[in-house]
């Protein structure tokens, strides 16, 4: 896959459009992220932010929406609500036979994209009057506390929760395409401005050797080279569709296509869930002195074995469990059987099923074992080096994804304009004919 040149994005007038639309789009979301809500003092919540570190719950959180939830801003709450709501309802259709229905209509998909908009305000709201009772509870973060201020923090988390989803959808719809998925790479880069700023600092101070910083890029590059390299690996099962009599005279000519399986079909979301399990010790011990849940929660720190043997099973797990929701053997057999395709030496129907199944499990392990080794080699590697910012698997994950898919999208906008002009001339050379009887 070769990326598009820069000035082929701008001589095409719609992908222009496009883009300038989208940069507008995320000039107006990042600066709704540094507005501050009414009533906080930002300045508290940012040093107990700081203190607790990336790997609680409110620094995960933190890092998806760009550090506004340290800054508390109105956007504090970012594109999560909405992914949350999007992820639950992924999940009830591999639990509820309605849902599953309804994602394979074309108005059942409205219908769901109307309640996932309803589940995110209800998220929204929930996570905003828990963020305004959080806040209280820190020792001078809110200068008036009480109901006053938990309802101008829920209308205005909510409210910006909201504009955030808005502003994903005109991206979508009017932009480059992969709104939500946009908004979060740009909130995670944004996160790494500070800490690189701050590596320089150390290299001129001399806590950071040039050698180690060096080093530090090499492998980082390599990481990123892996990361692309699996991202668009896949495992292709051959398909033969034959030739077929349509009726009248017509002829479907035979076609020789493939199923593609990702070696890493789930994505990031076998990390994003294990992330939810295992920083859950810590975010409790946070608000607890209890001496057997802060061992506990000492256990489950980044550096000790129980933390790392206990994460690297939950992506095993979370890895097979998420292919097994998003891929279905057996839808993709029927709609086979029902085209006449068939994967040559297998028979159609339930061996087909079973042979697609066996591949899918095969292929699912290599990549499990990868998002392991992405997730933890970021620790090794980070406290190896001695660099004051830490870019984690789950962060990498996405960064190199949305922008694989935003070269993609872009690519298809310059392939559709070269065959509409394709087409254009195409019918002006035919018009230009004469015709002789």
């Amino acid at each position: 896959m070769t990326a598009p040149r820069i000035p082929n994005l701008f001589a095409v007038p719609e992908l222009k459009e496009k883009i300038l639309f989208t940069l507008m789009i995320l000039v107006v979301y990042r600066m709704g992220a540094h507005i501050a809500t009414p009533g906080v003092n930002v300045a508290v919540l940012a040093s107990f932010m700081a203190n607790q570190g990336q790997q609680t719950l409110f620094g995960v959180y933190d890092l998806f929406v760009g550090g506004g939830l340290s800054r508390a801003t109105v956007l504090a709450l970012g594109i999560m609500p909405y992914i949350s709501a999007s992820i639950m309802f992924q999940l009830g259709g591999a639990v509820l036979p309605f849902i599953e229905k309804m994602q394979k209509e074309e108005e059942g998909r409205k219908k769901i994209t109307q309640w996932t908009r309803y589940t995110t305000v209800v998220l929204a709201l929930g996570q905003a009057y828990s963020f305004a009772i959080f806040t209280e509870s820190l020792q001078g973060a809110v200068a008036s506390p009480g109901m006053g201020f938990r309802m101008t923090t829920v209308l205005m988390l909510t409210t910006g929760a909201v504009f955030v989803m808005w502003l994903g959808e005109q991206i979508t719809e009017r932009g480059i395409g992969n709104g939500m998925s946009l908004l979060i790479f740009f909130s995670i880069m944004e996160g790494m401005w500070p800490g690189m700023f701050q590596t320089v600092d150390f290299l001129r101070t001399g806590v950071i050797s040039p050698v180690a910083l060096v080093a530090l890029l090499a492998v980082m590059l390599l990481v990123i080279a892996g990361v692309v390299a699996m991202t668009v690996a896949a495992r292709r099962i051959p398909i033969q569709i034959p030739r077929k009599v349509m009726g009248r005279g017509r002829i479907r000519e035979g076609q020789k296509t493939f199923i593609p399986i990702r070696i890493n079909s789930a994505g990031v979301m076998p990390i994003i869930f294990a992330q939810a399990i295992i920083i859950v010790p810590g975010t409790i011990a946070a608000f607890t002195s209890t001496p057997s849940l802060q061992q506990i929660a000492d256990a489950f720190q980044p550096g000790e074995p129980v933390y790392y043997l206990s994460y690297a099973l939950a992506i095993m797990f979370f890895t097979y469990f998420y292919t097994s929701i998003i891929f279905n053997p057996v839808d993709i057999a029927e709609n086979l059987k029902k085209q006449g395709g068939f994967v040559p030496g297998v028979k159609p129907g339930a061996a087909t099923a079973d042979y697609i199944e066996s591949v899918l499990d095969r292929v699912t392990l290599p990549g499990a074992l990868f998002l392991t080794l992405i997730a933890l080699l970021p620790f090794f590697v980070f406290d190896a080096f001695n660099v004051p910012f830490f870019f984690g698997g789950t962060a990498l994950l996405i960064v190199v994804g949305v922008a694989l898919d935003t070269v993609v999208q872009v690519q298809q906008h310059l392939h559709l304009r070269h065959y509409d002009d394709f087409m254009k001339k195409g019918k002006v050379k035919f018009r230009g004919r004469k015709r002789y009887m």
